[in-house]
């Protein structure tokens, strides 16, 4: 070892080693949803090891030669990782790095106790802990700490799941301060699967299933409830004396291949040998080891070696090709990670194609700096549903994958997502969109905060939807769909196409494997145009999917959505399925979703239906004061209680990054909701000019007055037909329209001025000669602006009765201000209903055939 080498860490008069056996001495990171080492990705393939009598005087580890010994049979299993259930000596940490693995090491304390229950008990934990951090965390052999595994269901009962999980989460703070760099985690089984600290840096999860259905299904599972971090299954296992040596080596090997191509980030087989100690005493009822107590291989050896070898492997023999659209607008600052990051994908058949939307910055001399991407320019800005529409054009595979350029993706992206839209026989499939480690703190403030692109789970593998930023779907199906609606210039494009395949009878599938890192905001002025940006989105997609939103116009999603920030939930236990007598042994978690109502809360609608007309009554009504500055307090308090909940990266926490969280969730629904109400107040009306040349050159019959009209039908002519030449002969002239996307009770709905609409629902009837009629129902109503203006006069004339009080005449005057409005508004709805009804009279005579000359 030459003199510039770094040495490893030696304690005890341990003497530095020479190289590991895997040349590498630097440490395991977590790396989004998997884990890296030294720049290269590390995947956990693991067995656990120990404990055994004690040998060289060290509780749980066998003598120095037997651990060389079984450390080269470790390293013919092309295992990286081992985990012991014991605090291990310096020398044994050494020994495993020269030997190239890297350990999981379990801190053991009485966790079979009830040991919320007294201060000793408790503190004895928290010292076992940091002992066990300040002799281990730092040795570049650790791979992660352990601080406790499989607390007993009856036991987690008995103080209360939150009281754990708080309990927890301070253990692996202890971890933290003796070194942060170091992963920390609990060990996790379905018996209290609803145990999840926040804090912990992977989830793992011990699993033994018989079945790999089953497997793979609480495999699924687990992905939801590992969200964005690395899940590791701790413990699998077959036992030989129950289930026959042929069974262990099959099921080991289905199982690992399973957990891989599940998008797990690692497997660690329980045990490596027969012989193990349990409280002081062999084991001898139980034979779960590859190997026998005298270090025999069993056939799962090899199974296992085998399947080591060969993960993840996602895709075997041809592969569908792949072509990858890159949609950019003036991206220059994140384009090169982007681009960079997609050449080193690893898939055989790719190619990427990124679409300049008429850029002004510097992206297209960038683009010229990787000439294996193909590059299309477009001579002005289109929007980002017209770049994606031509990356459609230009691909030549059979799949088109979508990141933005402001992505990296992972190197194994593509594979992940095409193993899993072949697995599921999806039309669609996305995946997670994480914060890369080297954006800034304030993009990780921005991460936490609401109205981020998240996926929406229908669920553990199904999605309703999933953000443009990481989706990939079959060629044929974007095709038959139309590709992206080119309407939506900057959001909502991939909203709207999830929704139209979904209509069609299509599925989206989610992989979670198959991530992207994405650059956010870097600034809460650009946060907050973006959220303006969505909610004009939002306002178009209320448009075209009326039935998937409310009346204030927020979308109702049929899933649950993942992967952002949880909004407040309301205090109190949560339900939890313990099983008769807490003896479940598959406990699951139905409780506390966010609650609407304190959502409601810093909602534009609160601000103008609730807290703002308090503040004006207050003017009157001195009463009032207290409750309107509770009003005013409520959603404050909301944001600061959801600024709390959230989960910050520990090296993006700043003093500073909770209270701007919380003013982000206290201006978000306000920014995005106005963008909305926006899009819904101005974007219905047709224009004036437009209602003034039609209303010169028609004429109107007294029964155009009615509401309800009836045509004889031309011959060959249906409903359906009649429905969309008059949608297309309205929309031709000018006219705002919105069809019915299967949700609403009428046909068509036709905009007239900022006041009026009028909804068409018409009718196919036959008479008994067989003559077809197509009736046709008016109705009129106002429209969101129009009710406002009638609310507002309400209130108007309410405050005015408070100010004039004992003045009959000036309140009489303000109760006619409504009345009034109204009047004006059944004329403006009358004279829409006019022209509607000269509209359809005439599509019928122009549909009519002329009579035969004679």
């Amino acid at each position: 070892m030459s003199p510039a080498d770094p040495s490893p860490v030696t304690r005890q008069g341990a003497s530095p080693r020479e190289a590991p056996a895997d040349g590498v001495r630097g440490r395991v990171t977590v790396d989004g949803k998997f884990f890296r080492l030294d720049g290269r990705k590390f995947l956990v393939k693991g067995v656990a090891y120990g404990p055994f009598r004690a040998g060289d005087g060290t509780a749980g580890f066998a003598d120095r030669d037997r651990t060389r010994r079984d450390f080269a049979m470790i390293r013919e299993l092309g295992a990286n990782v081992l985990r012991v259930y014991a605090v291990p000596p310096t020398w044994f940490l050494d020994e495993a790095l020269e030997a190239g693995l890297r350990l999981l090491i379990d801190v053991p304390w009485h966790q079979q106790a009830c040991f919320l229950e007294t201060e000793e008990r408790r503190r004895a934990a928290r010292q076992a802990v940091r002992r066990a951090a300040e002799e281990c965390a730092r040795h570049p052999a650790t791979f992660a700490l352990c601080v406790a595994n499989e607390i007993p269901p009856d036991i987690v009962r008995w103080h209360g799941p939150r009281a754990v999980e708080a309990f927890l989460e301070e253990l692996i703070e202890l971890v933290k301060q003796s070194d942060s760099d170091c992963p920390a985690t609990y060990g996790n089984f379905p018996s209290t699967e609803f145990l999840q600290p926040r804090e912990a840096d992977f989830v793992m999860f011990n699993l033994y299933l018989r079945r790999r259905a089953d497997f793979e299904n609480y495999l699924a599972r687990l992905q939801m409830l590992a969200d964005t971090r690395p899940l590791v299954i701790g413990e699998l296992g077959v036992d030989v004396l129950r289930e026959g040596e042929a069974a262990q080596a099959g099921r080991l090997a289905g199982q690992i291949e399973a957990a891989f191509q599940g998008g797990a980030a690692g497997a660690i087989v329980f045990r490596f040998t027969d012989e193990w100690h349990r409280g002081g005493r062999e084991v001898t009822d139980w034979a779960f080891g590859l190997t026998t107590r005298e270090r025999a291989p069993r056939p799962a050896f090899a199974a296992v070696r085998e399947a080591f070898a060969r993960a993840p492997r996602l895709l075997e023999g041809p592969v569908p090709r792949v072509s990858v659209v890159v949609a950019a607008y003036n991206a220059a600052r994140t384009l090169p990670h982007c681009l960079g990051a997609l050449t080193r994908l690893r898939y055989p058949d790719y190619e990427v194609i990124l679409v300049d939307d008429g850029s002004t910055d510097a992206t297209p001399d960038l683009a010229r700096d990787y000439p294996g991407i193909r590059y299309f320019r477009h001579e002005r800005n289109l929007g980002l549903s017209a770049a994606r529409n031509r990356g459609i054009e230009l691909a030549t595979g059979e799949i088109v994958a979508f990141t933005d350029a402001d992505c990296r993706p992972d190197e194994d992206w593509l594979q992940y997502l095409v193993h899993d839209l072949l697995k599921l026989g999806v039309s669609g499939i996305g995946g997670h969109n994480l914060l890369p480690p080297d954006d800034s703190a304030v993009a990780a403030a921005v991460m936490a905060a609401p109205g981020g692109p998240l996926h929406v789970m229908l669920d553990d593998r199904l999605a309703e939807h999933v953000p443009g930023c990481n989706m990939a779907f079959w060629r044929s199906a974007l095709v038959e769909v139309g590709g992206f609606d080119p309407l939506f210039r900057r959001a909502g494009d991939d909203v709207d196409l999830c929704w139209r395949l979904q209509a069609q009878g299509a599925r989206i599938g989610f992989s979670p494997g198959g991530f992207v890192w994405h650059y956010r905001r870097s600034t809460l002025r650009a946060y907050l145009r973006q959220q303006h940006g969505y909610g004009e989105a939002e306002a178009w997609l209320e448009r075209k999917h009326p039935g998937r939103f409310n009346r204030f116009g927020a979308s109702r999603w049929r899933g649950r959505i993942y992967g952002g920030a949880p909004f407040v939930s309301l205090p109190g236990r949560p339900i939890i399925y313990h099983g008769r007598y807490g003896a479940g042994l598959f406990q699951t978690l139905y409780g506390t979703d966010a609650s609407g109502l304190l959502a409601l809360a810093t909602s534009l609608e609160y601000h103008v239906l609730v807290e703002l007309p308090l503040l004006v009554l207050t003017v009157v009504f001195r009463w009032l004061w207290p409750l309107a500055m509770g009003a005013v307090a409520l959603p404050l308090l909301v944001s600061f209680l959801a600024a709390r909940q959230v989960r910050l990266p520990r090296r993006k926490r700043r003093f500073w990054s909770r209270p701007v969280v919380a003013l982000l969730f206290y201006l978000q629904p306000i920014v995005r909701g106005w963008a909305r109400y926006q899009g819904r107040l101005f974007l219905g009306q047709t224009p004036r000019r437009v209602r003034l040349d039609f209303r010169a050159l028609t004429e109107h019959r007294p029964e155009d007055e009615r509401g309800q009209l009836a045509f004889l039908a031309p011959a060959g002519l249906d409903r359906l037909t009649f429905l969309q030449t008059v949608r297309t002969r309205l929309e031709t002239d000018g006219w705002r329209v919105r069809p019915d996307a299967g949700w609403s009770p009428f046909d068509l709905e036709i905009y007239g001025s900022h006041w009026s609409k009028l909804q068409l629902t018409t009718a196919a009837e036959y008479e008994p000669d067989g003559r077809p009629w197509i009736r046709c129902r008016l109705r009129t109503a106002a429209t969101l602006p129009g009710r406002l203006v009638f609310w507002a006069l309400c209130g108007l004339a309410l405050v005015g009765i408070g100010l004039v009080r004992g003045e009959p005449g000036p309140a009489w005057f303000g109760c006619l201000l409504p009345v009034a409005w109204t009047l004006w508004l059944r004329r403006d709805q009358r004279a829409l209903r006019r022209q509607v009804a000269v509209f359809l009279r005439r599509v019928i005579e122009t549909l009519t055939p002329p009579p035969p000359h004679p």
